[in-house]
């Protein structure tokens, strides 16, 4: 019996990521209403944001998501409903990535002298402040936990032992692809 209660779910690494995206959430919260306020734009605050939701919300969080636990979901036999949720988180996620995308070239846009920018960087915050609660409490409350049924204990744990090697790989090929960037644009041809 305590082996049952000392379970982890692949459910549980994911809701604890939430918690962490939560945090930056009301961070970002509290930011933008300073910079509404003041009428200046914490740059560095809003690239090491888009930074955040681009790496950990999107490609280590939401990639687990859809190269594992979906992919994994779309092999069992999903009531109507959570293979209607999992159709909308994903077009979620897709959301998710444009306004993130959409706020970072905004914000290169303010970088480089264009002030009606500021309108549009606020909005994406917006945006972004509005999306992510939302997007969280359907998967916490409606989706992972009632979709780990679908899996038996040794599925649960394959596919935490591959949540745990995404993890693992994903700051190497981030770096990997920062340092093959540069060498396309700084290394010389021979």
């Amino acid at each position: 019996m305590d082996e049952q209660k000392n379970h982890i779910m692949p459910a549980g690494p994911l809701m604890k990521e939430h918690r962490l995206i939560e945090r930056m959430i009301e961070i970002i919260e509290n930011n933008l209403q300073t910079m509404k306020q003041s009428g200046n734009l914490d740059l560095k605050f809003i690239d090491t944001s888009c930074d955040f939701l681009k790496t950990y919300a999107d490609k280590c969080h939401h990639g687990k998501e859809e190269d594992i636990l979906f992919v994994r979901l779309g092999k069992k036999q999903l009531s109507d409903e959570h293979k209607h949720i999992m159709e909308e988180l994903i077009k979620d996620h897709i959301y998710g990535r444009k306004t993130v995308y959409s706020l970072a070239e905004a914000t290169e846009k303010y970088r480089n002298g264009d002030k009606t920018a500021f309108k549009n960087i606020v909005e994406y915050i917006k945006e972004l402040i509005l999306f992510y609660p939302k997007h969280i409490e359907t998967e916490d409350k409606r989706f992972f936990l009632p979709c780990m049924k679908y899996f038996n204990r040794q599925e649960q744990d394959d596919m935490l032992a591959e949540f745990f090697e995404f993890d693992r790989q994903l700051i190497h090929k981030r770096y990997r692809f920062i340092v093959e960037q540069f060498e396309n644009k700084f290394t010389k041809p021979k």
